[in-house]
């Protein structure tokens, strides 16, 4: 091994004895270069620590400052607490007041021992009498009776030699005329109720006054409407007392259910007709049928033909056209979009109907909209005598739409006008806030309702271990 010849190193170095400021930079730069390497670890360290403590420390005592509460931000706080849990009570006491409604009696509901048999048929009495008061508020009507064209073609003096040529058939016995004179085209539908029974013939001058008579009525009402269309009329007509009263209780409780929904549809016909004079102009030309278990002998049988009612003798009490509680999935009149059924958990009850109207095609989404929209009710306590108050509903949900074309007919006595229409056939879900109701719901009534869930829940069982 060498060793470095220092003779040598220093003879180089002996030049800086001659040249002290050189010798002096050399120093100077030496020194720089062994305090910058420390210097450099020191700084990397000191920016870490500043990281970590200074700033994180400066950013929280900012944030704190601008945080900061007040001296009275606790009770500012705590206003805000009782604010969300006002919205919170409100929404749950408007839920309970949608269905706090005006009852047809309010003889029955609130007293278990009803004394007298009578209000039962004093019911049925209102119950009719409330429908009339739906169509005179909606200027609703029928369209020209078998006896009303006889009227008006004896009034026109025609002679009976000029009926010839041209037939005319009464009406079927499902609710419209199913042949019409000529003259002025008018839109029908097929199977619908008309003039019963016979044919006769008529002249063409006839058909011209038959024409006449019906443009003339289509002219005076906003709407065709037959309380025989609709559900309970012609039940209460003839009402018979049940064997068992608990069981015209269950009648009452459940027409007055169909009363609320049937009196919120003529709200949605009255409010889109607002602001037309008669069926030629209105958008709501016809409500054909409103329905419960749409016309069939087995309710709560989950999806069901699409029948008519009014062709079917209600024979049996099972067959009666009146709401029904939902209490599972295969109870509705089709299979719900919502999924929603009668239960404690939910604390809402559910029922189905179905209506059928002539529309105007253009109105078709607005009457749907409206059907679906708030509607205000009043409200006098379940006993009827305490301080009226305004409420609002809101509980109807279209679970299915369907559409019929309305063919030209040119013996119909249904004058729609010069808009083109069509038959909306709708399937609607209605809400109830159970404890809305709950005081006045009878007895019977959740004790039948129970005993049908009790069951329900017993066959499901049984499927499911098969």
């Amino acid at each position: 091994m060498n060793l470095p010849n220092f003779k040598d190193i220093l003879q180089k170095l002996s030049v800086f004895k001659n040249n002290l400021p050189l010798l002096l930079s050399v120093i100077i730069v030496l020194i720089g270069v062994l305090l910058l390497i420390p210097t450099q670890l020191m700084s990397s360290k000191l920016k870490a620590e500043i990281q970590t403590n200074s700033i994180a420390i400066g950013k929280k005592v900012q944030y704190e400052t601008e945080t900061a509460v007040s001296r009275e931000g606790w009770i500012q706080k705590e206003e805000r607490q009782r604010e969300h849990a006002k919205d919170a009570n409100e929404i749950a006491v408007l839920a309970e007041r949608s269905t706090q409604r005006e009852l047809l009696s309010y003889d029955i509901f609130l007293d278990p021992n009803i004394s007298s048999t009578l209000v039962f048929q004093e019911f049925g009495q209102r119950y009719r009498e409330a429908i009339d008061d739906l169509l005179t508020r909606a200027n609703a009507g029928g369209c020209p009776t078998e006896a009303e064209i006889e009227r008006g073609l004896e009034e026109s003096a025609v002679n009976s030699s000029l009926r010839r040529g041209r037939s005319y058939r009464g009406m079927g016995s499902s609710g419209m005329p199913s042949v019409r004179p000529p003259g002025m085209p008018l839109r029908g539908i097929p199977g619908s109720r008309g003039l019963p029974g016979r044919s006769r013939r008529l002249g063409e001058l006839e058909g011209m006054i038959v024409d006449e008579i019906c443009r003339e009525r289509a002219k005076s009402i906003s709407v065709y409407a037959n309380p025989a269309d609709l559900s309970g009329y012609d039940f209460w007509a003839d009402y018979r007392l049940a064997v068992e009263p608990n069981e015209a209780i269950g009648d009452c409780w459940y027409f007055q259910l169909a009363y609320w929904v049937t009196a919120d549809i003529f709200d949605t016909i009255s409010a889109v007709n607002s602001e037309y004079d008669s069926v030629l102009t209105a958008p709501v030309k016809r409500l054909m049928l409103m329905s419960f278990n749409m016309g069939l002998r087995r309710p709560g049988a989950g999806r069901r033909f699409r029948g008519r009612g009014r062709g079917i003798p209600q024979t049996n009490r099972d067959e009666v056209d009146k709401p029904t509680y939902v209490l599972s999935v295969d109870d509705g009149l089709t299979i719900s979009c919502t999924g929603r059924v009668s239960n404690d958990a939910n604390n809402i009850d559910v029922i189905h109907f179905n209506i059928a109207v002539v529309i105007n095609t253009k109105s078709v989404l607005p009457f749907m909209q409206q059907l679906c929209s708030a509607k205000k009710h009043k409200f006098k306590g379940f006993s009827g005598d305490e301080l009226e108050q305004t409420f609002k509903h809101n509980q109807i949900t279209v679970l299915e739409t369907k559409f019929r074309s309305v063919e030209d007919e040119p013996y119909s006595l249904y004058d729609y006008g010069e808009d083109p229409v069509v038959e909306l056939d709708l399937i609607c879900e209605y809400i109830f806030n159970k404890k809305g109701y709950e005081e006045i719901k009878p007895e019977t009534v959740k004790e039948a309702v129970l005993k049908a869930a009790a069951e329900k829940e017993a066959n499901s069982t049984s499927r499911v271990r098969r």
